[in-house]
């Protein structure tokens, strides 16, 4: 299976770079930008065919900001996961060189407990 979604109307094979869905109480229809996940009740539509929409007479057509070029990951993309990575391997090294889990309690006195990378912190007083 192809990693990148294709246009939904019938025999069209263009990748598809916008959604459409239907707002029905309001008449609506709204296209924008891909959406991040293809959903049931909505279109995902090719450039050639989003340009061309239109909807059922007394129907309103919403167009949000629609970028035409694939998305790649940027530079600040991987530079966010690298960072993301060497975060999670810190709390580990933090907790060694604290001497052990009952110190690194003190050190943030909000955290009560810890299971694997997750924190259970007590509430703040008011």
């Amino acid at each position: 299976m192809s990693p990148v979604r294709r246009c939904s109307r019938t025999a069209c094979g263009r990748p598809a770079v916008a959604t459409l869905t239907y707002v029905y109480a309001d008449s609506t229809a709204v296209l924008g930008p891909l959406a991040t996940y293809a959903e049931p009740h909505c279109y995902d539509l090719c450039a050639e065919h989003s340009e061309r929409l239109t909807a059922p007479r007394g129907w309103d057509v919403v167009r949000l900001a629609v970028d035409p070029g694939p998305a790649h990951p940027t530079g600040d993309d991987l530079e966010a996961l690298a960072n993301a990575v060497r975060e999670a391997a810190r709390p580990q090294e933090r907790a060694a060189g604290a001497g052990g889990g009952g110190r690194a309690r003190e050190a943030d006195p909000m955290e009560v407990a810890r299971r694997g990378h997750l924190r259970v912190l007590r509430s703040p007083e008011p």
